[in-house]
């Protein structure tokens, strides 16, 4: 076992080679959606996978070069348009995507042992492309390294600004399907290209207020106003610490029956609420300030028409809860998981059109200065994923931020995981109030108490 939480270095065989599409794809500019290319989502979503046993790099080398045909924007470069400097498009070149290939001397048990706590060290198993800019790194790095043991660390680097949790999933899926399945020709779910069913209007129609964006606007003298507090660059600015609970479904239970019975709520919105209460009250923040709660909602059922089936492109937007730390902390409990639900139901078409309206505003921008922001990886199938050799062992995010994960937990599909980084000065606090959450009475689970896996991880 090993003595450190670090990783050690990993060895790299050989250079990482570009993997395009094995027959010839369009060759296009693709147009990315106003929910696509926002500032927010300039960054890649970051999977971490470790299977016990290896698939032959072959194999996964000629499926991923089968798969991009299907999903070919994949295999291009992002770029800003010739028409609009401030707009991203996809240049669908057939480029590749990037496979690197790499050994670690570790066993799949060390790496279990610890995927309780992530650490800097991890980012490791994926492949840092040498890049100027954003717009240079491709749509897609992979990255697999195989163990001692003859086990396999996969790790996926997915742009934020081509899928959300769904596309990225259902992209993955894929993938595994011709790895498993090579005689298959054709996907269980096609791929659905083109953005332009979520064009802003012309002229757009903003008729709703939005509080989970901001405008900075300047004052007469041209300077820009004052900023209040800015929670996210406070955080930012001290060391953070992952903190990582596991709610079994006992301890959900616990949760929902404290709002039944008149109240009723998703697992999604009983924990969402928890975990917010408890991130604001383990702040010490001013009674007066305001916080938000920012999670990510797929609206691809909520549009009129609906979008249709095999839609990658982002389909989620942020559905936004706010109130005063007093109002937050000091009421009932039930008053944030209600918040939570009106976010939710404010999610209509006609919101859904207004906010792509406003977001032709490019001085527009997601408000992270006061809020927690939760994004829901738990329900997306992610840990299902198999290549040929078993599901996997550990499935997860490469790092832990400041961003919320409700992840999924390995053979039990109603339980979740919480993963948030905090202030290393308030870590145990926030614990506390996650795991401690009974109001005295006697819930039959250990008297309300949620405890960790083996420690904070």
């Amino acid at each position: 076992m090993l003595r450190s939480p670090e990783l050690p270095d990993c060895f790299y065989p050989n250079q990482p080679i570009l993997i395009s599409p094995n027959i010839p794809t369009p060759t296009h500019s693709l147009y990315l959606s106003n929910l696509d290319d926002q500032k927010f989502l300039r960054f890649s979503i970051k999977y971490l996978y470790l299977f016990k046993k290896s698939v032959s790099s072959d194999i996964l080398k000629y499926s991923l070069s089968r798969v991009l045909v299907d999903y070919y924007p994949l295999a291009g470069r992002l770029r800003t348009s010739s028409e609009d400097d401030q707009k991203l498009e996809v240049d669908c070149n057939g480029e590749g995507a990037v496979f690197a290939e790499a050994f670690m001397d570790i066993t799949a048990e060390d790496f279990l042992e610890l995927s309780r706590q992530p650490n800097r060290s991890w980012r490791k198993l994926l492949y840092r492309v040498e890049a100027r800019s954003f717009l240079d790194v491709p749509p897609l790095v992979v990255q697999i390294t195989n163990l001692r043991c003859g086990g396999m660390l996969l790790c996926t680097a997915i742009n934020h600004c081509l899928c959300d949790g769904i596309g990225t999933s259902q992209f993955l899926h894929a993938w595994a399907h011709l790895t498993t399945k090579p005689i298959t020709t054709d996907l269980l779910i096609k791929p659905f290209h083109s953005r332009h069913v979520l064009k802003p209007r012309n002229p757009p129609q903003v008729t709703f207020t939005h509080s989970q964006f901001s405008k900075t606007t300047p004052t007469k003298d041209g300077r820009p106003p004052p900023l209040q507090l800015d929670l996210n660059q406070y955080l930012q600015s001290q060391p953070l610490v992952p903190a990582c609970l596991t709610f079994t479904p006992s301890c959900i239970l616990y949760l929902k029956r404290q709002c039944v019975p008149s109240l009723k709520c998703t697992t999604f919105e009983v924990l969402a609420a928890h975990t917010w209460r408890c991130w604001v009250r383990s702040l010490d923040l001013g009674p007066t300030h305001i916080v938000k709660l920012l999670f990510s909602i797929s609206v691809r059922k909520r549009l009129k028409p609906e979008l249709v089936e095999g839609y990658y492109g982002n389909g989620f937007m942020l559905g936004c809860a706010e109130a005063t730390v007093k109002e937050l902390v000091t009421t009932n409990s039930h008053n944030g998981v209600k918040m939570v639900q009106q976010a939710k139901l404010s999610l209509t078409d006609d919101y859904v059109r207004s906010t792509i309206d406003l977001l032709e505003d490019k001085t527009v921008k997601t408000d992270l200065s006061s809020s927690l922001v939760i994004s829901q990886w738990s329900k997306l199938g992610l840990e299902d994923l198999d290549f040929g050799e078993g599901k996997p062992l550990h499935m997860g995010p490469l790092t832990s931020d400041i961003y919320c994960l409700f992840l999924p937990v390995i053979g039990d599909f109603e339980a979740v995981r919480v993963l948030v980084s905090v202030p290393e000065s308030v870590v145990d606090k926030f614990e506390g109030y996650m795991k401690d959450f009974a109001s005295g009475e006697d819930n039959g689970d250990a008297n309300g108490h949620c405890g960790q896996e083996n420690g904070l991880i």
